[in-house]
């Protein structure tokens, strides 16, 4: 009898062992840990330790992180002619991973075209940099060209999606040139007969506030001029009219604005914000323009879509 029960006693505790090895096998690794278990992603795993975010990353709060493979990291480390990640200022490391990670698990399947907040703040400020994602059928680009090329990859503490590209910090001009919708102010401000590199100025140290017409607002514009394109705008009046989309010296975000508020812009004139049944603008002609995107922060100002292009006293 006491073989029987001290056999029966073995057999449990044998189950229990084997119950407990395979629960272990099967606890998730959180996101750092997947990442020193993956040998692609070991300068970012070196990055992540580098700029202090082991931690961060590794506790329970959860995060979707954009993971760059080696390949991405040594292209980048190649542009800024230096050898290892540790070559790089420690707080530029910082911002550049923090870019790449985003609040709470986002599954690829959840992802819409549109933008999100990273984790890489502005300055010393609460606004955090934009990301542009993009959904194509199964597929997500970030920022235009930084392409998702592995999908959900599950930790205990989020998502991992590796990425073929690291994800660069946008400015102002970045931002302009990542959304397909602002493809006609990208051409309005680049056209060669203005006298004014609108990209080197909006790359500049700013800050500065743009109000950006979608491509919708233009093709509206157009009509409302009777002008068959950009083209015959002339120089003097597409230059006045860009300019007073853009406010400098200022990051000013949606949260500040305020009814009646009085923008002066760089071209000089002003336009009024108006709050009532949603943010708008109206401009020196009594035209209202809809603000209906807020918040597109970038490393040198902010971005706020517009559904009309607004006008100065021309």
């Amino acid at each position: 009898m006491k073989k029987l029960l001290f056999g029966a006693l073995l057999a449990m505790s044998a189950v229990f062992t084997v119950t407990a090895c395979k629960d272990d096998e099967e606890q998730p690794k959180n996101i750092v840990e997947l990442a020193q278990s993956n040998s692609n992603l070991s300068i970012l795993v070196e990055a992540v330790v580098y700029a202090d975010l082991a931690a961060t990353l590794s506790g329970d709060t959860e995060y979707t992180v954009f993971a760059p493979t080696n390949a991405a990291f040594t292209s980048l480390l190649q542009s800024l002619g230096v050898s290892k990640i540790t070559d790089v200022d420690k707080a530029t490391v910082k911002a550049i991973l923090l870019n790449h990670v985003v609040a709470g698990e986002v599954k690829s399947g959840a992802i819409t075209t549109g933008y999100v907040k990273s984790a890489s703040p502005f300055g010393t400020t609460t606004s955090t940099l934009s990301l542009y994602l993009t959904k194509s059928g199964a597929g997500v680009t970030v920022n235009k060209d930084v392409n998702v090329t592995t999908a959900d990859l599950d930790a205990s503490n989020g998502v991992v999606h590796v990425v073929d590209k690291v994800i660069a910090l946008p400015t102002i001009v970045n931002h302009a040139l990542n959304n397909p919708n602002f493809s006609t102010l990208v051409a309005a401000l680049t056209r060669s007969d203005l006298g004014v590199d609108y990209v080197t100025l909006l790359s500049g140290a700013g800050p500065f506030t743009v109000f950006a017409p979608t491509n919708d607002a233009f093709a509206a514009l157009l009509t409302e001029l009777g002008a068959p394109n950009l083209a015959a705008i002339d120089a003097a009046t597409l230059n006045k009219v860009l300019q007073y989309h853009v406010v400098s010296g200022a990051n000013v975000l949606a949260a500040s604005l305020t009814e009646g508020q009085q923008v002066t812009t760089f071209q000089g004139g002003k336009f009024t914000i108006n709050l009532a049944g949603g943010a708008k603008i109206k401009d020196a002609n009594n035209r209202t323009s809809n603000i209906i995107i807020t918040d597109v922060q970038g490393t040198n100002g902010v971005v706020h879509a517009i559904d009309k292009v607004i006008l100065p006293t021309l």
